[in-house]
């Protein structure tokens, strides 16, 4: 298994020591920084403390489950942008919508094989790198769209005087479909542009991500084109 190029901080969180155990011994064969947790409160504090670059979270958890958990995690302005994935036996569709409405990143059900779990994390790390590395979409930084502004070089949105506080994954929609306002962009491309072809999302991930952006920015900033994708107009 070809590994990442340096390694990253990790924190597990999952209240099953046998899974906790299954994680951290396949991690650390990749070389990575491990840190555990068994609920979320204590996730929260780790978190805080080592600024993971990738949260594992489990959903059905003591104390906080997984989806209040990463509401938490996405209001501390340190953690908004850490990169999570739910790790869980749940696979029904309301479960993995409400991990995509808290802001997840990606979404692994168990049981997971060893080498298809590491296949899974790098491809999400090798995200963070892109994230630190690369200049967001495309330039010029700053777009001006009506009473809309993106920054994408400090990730910051404001509509007239109002600042709109996204997740990153919100904020990289968005600015992916304002970077050519009008232009309807197909779902594959948005996946694989947004999302990156090497993480497995389904259809249910844009919708939820476009719904939360028209909540925050107003019903027609993104228009639904029916059987195509989606485009920005303002």
């Amino acid at each position: 298994m070809q590994q990442t190029s340096s390694p990253k901080k990790i924190l597990l969180v999952d209240d099953e020591p046998d899974i906790l155990e299954f994680m951290e011994y396949n991690l650390r064969k990749e070389n990575h920084i491990i840190f555990k947790a068994t609920n979320g409160k204590e996730a929260i504090a780790k978190a805080l403390a080592e600024h993971p670059d990738l949260v594992i979270l489990d959903i059905m958890m003591p104390e906080m489950d997984g989806i209040e958990t990463c509401r938490h995690f996405r209001e501390h302005p340190s953690l908004k942008d850490t990169v999570i994935t739910f790790l869980t036996a749940r696979n029904e569709d309301y479960s993995q919508v409400a991990g995509f409405e808290v802001g997840a990143d990606d979404y692994i059900t168990k049981p997971i094989k060893p080498r298809v779990l590491i296949s899974r994390i790098n491809a999400l790390l090798r995200r963070v790198r892109a994230s630190t590395t690369e200049t967001p979409v495309s330039s010029p930084f700053q777009m001006v769209l009506g009473d809309l502004k993106i920054d994408r070089e400090r990730y910051v949105v404001t509509k007239g005087s109002q600042k709109i506080d996204l997740p990153r994954k919100e904020f990289e929609l968005l600015a992916f479909l304002a970077s050519k306002p009008g232009k309807v962009f197909t779902r594959d491309e948005i996946l694989d542009r947004v999302w990156g072809n090497e993480v497995v999302v389904g259809d249910r991930t844009i919708d939820v991500h476009v719904r939360k952006l028209r909540e925050k920015l107003g019903e027609d900033t993104i228009k639904t084109v029916k059987g195509i994708g989606y485009k920005f107009d303002f």
